[in-house]
C-alpha cells in the first residue's frame, strides 16, 4: 500500500470513529498529603471537544470499591454514554484497596479523604472547564466507595452540593471481617471510638444543615441493605430530604452499572435546577 493510501485510510478511520472514543483519558494527579501520584480516569462529553473555552461543565466524581481501582467504572458500566447524555465531567479517582478513603488515624500514609476531597477537585478544577462550585459537583460510589463518597460530602459540605451511595458500605462496624479495613480504622477494640465516629447512620443529622442533594440505593439481595435500610429509616426520622431506592439485585457489577444510570441522572436534574447545566 502506498503511503498516500495509508495517510487517506487512517484519516477516514478516524474521522469515522465516534467522538467519545476520544473523550476518555487518563491523568496522573499528585498528592502532597501523601507523598505519592495516583492516576484517574476522566470522561469528558462530546460537547466538551465541540464547544468554546468559555463553557464550563458539572462534574460527578464516581468512587470504586474495596480491591478496585480507577479503571473499574469504565471497565464494567455505560459511563461513558451518560457523560454526553447529561453533558458533566465523569472522573474516577484512584483510592487505593482499602483506604476507605478515610484520614486513617492508624497510618499516616493512607489520606485519601484529603486526597479526594481536596487535591483531586484542585487538579480537576485546574485542568479541565469545570463549574468550580459545589452546585456543580457532585460525588458518589459503591461499596467502599459509597462510604467513602458519604464520609467525604459530609467532611466537605462546601466542596460538594451533591452526594449518593450505591451499595455503601455505610456502617463499617458490620465489616470488620473485610481484609485490611483494620489497616487504615485501627484494631475494633482498641479504636472502637473511632469506628463509631466514622459510621455514616451516626452521623445522619449532619446531612440536615449539609443541604445537599442526597441519593442511596441498595440492591435487595445486598448484604448491606440493612445497614443501608437504617440510615434510610434514621433520614426519614430526621426530616432529611432523600431520595432512597432499593432494586433487586446483589453486591454486583450488574446492579452497579444500572444504578449509576439513575445516579447521574440525579445529579444532572439537580445541575440543571441550580442553573449549574452545560445543557439547557
Amino acid at each position: 500500500m502506498s503511503t498516500a493510501r495509508l495517510v487517506w485510510l487512517i484519516a477516514m478511520l478516524l474521522a469515522a470513529a465516534p467522538a467519545w472514543a476520544f473523550q476518555s483519558r487518563v491523568v496522573t494527579i499528585p498528592s502532597a498529603a501523601m507523598h505519592k501520584s495516583l492516576e484517574a480516569t476522566v470522561v469528558l462529553p462530546d460537547r466538551y471537544a465541540r464547544s468554546n473555552a468559555a463553557d464550563r461543565f458539572p462534574v460527578v466524581y464516581l468512587l470504586h470499591g474495596s480491591g478496585g481501582d480507577y479503571t473499574d467504572w469504565t471497565a464494567n458500566s455505560p459511563i461513558g454514554k451518560l457523560a454526553d447524555r447529561y453533558g458533566v465531567i465523569l472522573v474516577m479517582p484512584d483510592g487505593g484497596r482499602e483506604s476507605w478513603y478515610i484520614d486513617s488515624p492508624v497510618d499516616a500514609g493512607s489520606r485519601y479523604a484529603t486526597y479526594v476531597g481536596t487535591e483531586v477537585v484542585a487538579y480537576i478544577d485546574m485542568h479541565f472547564r469545570t463549574i468550580a462550585t459545589k452546585d456543580a459537583r457532585a460525588i458518589t460510589g459503591l461499596s467502599m466507595g459509597g462510604f467513602g463518597a458519604l464520609h467525604i460530602a459530609l467532611d466537605r459540605p462546601d466542596e460538594f452540593g451533591a452526594a449518593g451511595s450505591m451499595s455503601g458500605a455505610v456502617d463499617p462496624r458490620g465489616c470488620e471481617d473485610e481484609p485490611g479495613i483494620d489497616q487504615v480504622f485501627g484494631d475494633p477494640a482498641r479504636h472502637a471510638d473511632f469506628w463509631n465516629s466514622e459510621a455514616i447512620v451516626e452521623h445522619a443529622r449532619s446531612f440536615a444543615s449539609a443541604h445537599m442533594a442526597l441519593m442511596i440505593d441498595c440492591g435487595t439481595n445486598d448484604s448491606l441493605v440493612h445497614s443501608n435500610r437504617m440510615l434510610h429509616a434514621r433520614l426519614v426520622e430526621l426530616g432529611v430530604p432523600h431520595r432512597y431506592a432499593e432494586r433487586p439485585g446483589g453486591h454486583t457489577w450488574k446492579y452497579w452499572a444500572n444504578a449509576v444510570q439513575y445516579q447521574v441522572q440525579f445529579f444532572a436534574a439537580g445541575f440543571r435546577r441550580n442553573g449549574n447545566s452545560a445543557i439547557a
